[in-house]
């Protein structure tokens, strides 16, 4: 579509204002001293497991760049580098107890400037404002990809035509290089999820896998039958490598959860392995706490296995 020369102007206009407003141009940002790249990343890391270049590409920064911005977030304090536990060389963020403050400080003045704004608004103009930002986002991101927007992800429910092979695959080959497992882990994968397809007649089970562009990149099951006693279990929740960070991973317990409450479980299990940061970052997030802890061997190679429990809200 050819856009009309004099609407690109007006909205190039509006953009410059909306940058110097936010504070963009100078001065201080979001109420600190920060600059806006930095601001951004205590935001992103505060979600929790993330690594030096999963901050680059989220904030489409060049890894000098976000190694100098963390070098300074670090002296001051405000965040923090550990080894990760599956794998030494790589650096896991996360906010010291004085970087929690600044970020809590930071949402309260961004959302009282926001909140500020919408009440110089007619009603129901907030939701236009809403609207028009995601869409005008999206079609950056679209321009930014050459023109070409990403396919949809979109999370489906029920069995897919190579669901089983393919969280199979996804499970053997992310747990192989983070555990060290190999084929009898992909044996007990791969044996599980069939039985458990199977069973997908009686109301109380489910499976959701998170589709892009007609392949499977993400998936989550509720087993409704297994652990009895009201109880549910949470399986093979798992994101493909290239996705990993982007949300996908929270929508698919969304999904599962809101099964979850719907059908009234009392309680949700799920077991998982120690040294699994961003995964148990996530499950906390959703009310899930660990209950449990054991050694084993059953997988090939001796782990930590852990039991996580979320009540019925």
């Amino acid at each position: 579509m050819n856009a009309d020369p004099r609407l690109v102007e007006e909205i190039r206009a509006a953009s410059r204002s909306m940058v110097r407003e936010w504070g963009f141009m100078g001065g201080d940002f979001a109420g600190t001293d920060l600059s806006p790249s930095a601001v951004h990343a205590l935001i992103e890391i505060e979600q929790g497991g993330m690594t030096a270049r999963e901050l680059g590409a989220r904030l489409r920064l060049e890894k000098s760049s976000v190694s100098r911005m963390l070098r300074k977030l670090v002296e001051a304090g405000d965040v923090s580098e550990d080894a990760g536990e599956e794998d030494g060389r790589v650096k896991r963020l996360s906010l010291t107890p004085a970087g929690k403050q600044r970020v809590q400080a930071i949402h309260a003045y961004a959302g009282a400037q926001v909140a500020n704004a919408l009440g110089h608004l007619e009603r129901g103009q907030e939701r236009t404002v809403l609207d028009g930002l995601r869409l005008y986002t999206a079609a950056l991101g679209a321009a930014a990809g050459e023109g070409i927007a990403a396919p949809a992800i979109e999370i489906v429910r029920g069995y897919q035509t190579g669901i089983i092979a393919r969280i199979t695959q996804m499970h053997a080959l992310y747990y192989a290089r983070t555990s060290g497992f190999g084929q009898k882990f992909e044996s007990v994968v791969a044996g599980g999820l069939a039985e458990f397809c199977n069973r997908l007649d009686n109301p109380r089970n489910a499976i959701w896998t998170a589709m892009r562009g007609g392949e499977i990149i993400g998936s989550v099951a509720i087993d409704g039958e297994d652990l009895g006693d009201d109880k549910t279990h949470l399986r093979w929740f798992i994101v493909d490598e290239g996705v990993r960070g982007g949300g996908v991973g929270r929508k698919l317990l969304s999904a599962a959860l809101g099964f979850v409450d719907a059908q009234g479980f009392a309680e949700t299990h799920l077991w998982t392995f120690s040294g699994l940061l961003a995964a148990r970052h996530l499950y906390e997030a959703f009310g899930f706490t660990c209950r449990q802890e054991q050694s084993g061997a059953q997988w090939g190679r001796q782990v930590m296995e852990q039991r996580f429990v979320r009540p019925h809200p």
